[in-house]
């Protein structure tokens, strides 16, 4: 195995410090994301339609760091796993934040269903609302539903 000179060290370095910093910027994203899906759910709930609405726009922009987050974390991810020389205590630090991530990941998973089927039984009870409304002017004969003979032709003189 060649010796490693100080430059590649320090390159190897400075890589597992941006890879670990990155995947702990991911993890404080991913908590957030899980309170703005707690939060929607209550929200949900007690039917709070704005609180809904902004903490939907709020889960749009989390998602959309988290995206931004991970176009640099899987380079990232591709040069460290390429750099042989992997402290063993960074390491396991490293795996340590990956692991929380994916639990992070499937919490995330798991409250986004529950929030999808409350909004599906919600939507459903408004559906049934408006199926069983009923329109309390539909018997009645007023001047609009009155039955009055139409003229078919006009006449016009000038």
């Amino acid at each position: 195995m060649a010796e490693l000179t100080q430059e590649e060290l320090n390159q190897r370095v400075a890589i597992l410090k941006k890879f670990k910093t990155l995947l702990e910027q991911q993890r404080g994203k991913f908590k957030e994301y899980l309170e703005v899906l707690e939060k929607q759910q209550d929200s949900i709930s007690s039917e709070n339609s704005e609180a809904l609405i902004a903490h939907t726009e709020l889960e749009q922009q989390v998602v959309k760091n988290i995206a931004n987050l991970q176009k640099v974390i899987v380079p990232m991810s591709k040069m460290y796993n390429d750099s042989a020389a992997q402290d063993s205590a960074e390491t396991e630090s490293i795996t340590k934040i990956q692991n929380e991530l994916n639990d992070l990941q499937e919490k995330v998973l798991k409250q986004n269903q529950i929030n999808r089927d409350l909004l599906r039984v919600h939507i459903e009870n408004i559906r049934t609302q408006i199926q069983n409304f009923k329109n309390p002017y539909s018997n009645r004969n007023n001047v609009y539903s009155a039955k009055k003979p139409v003229a078919q032709l006009v006449e016009v003189e000038a």
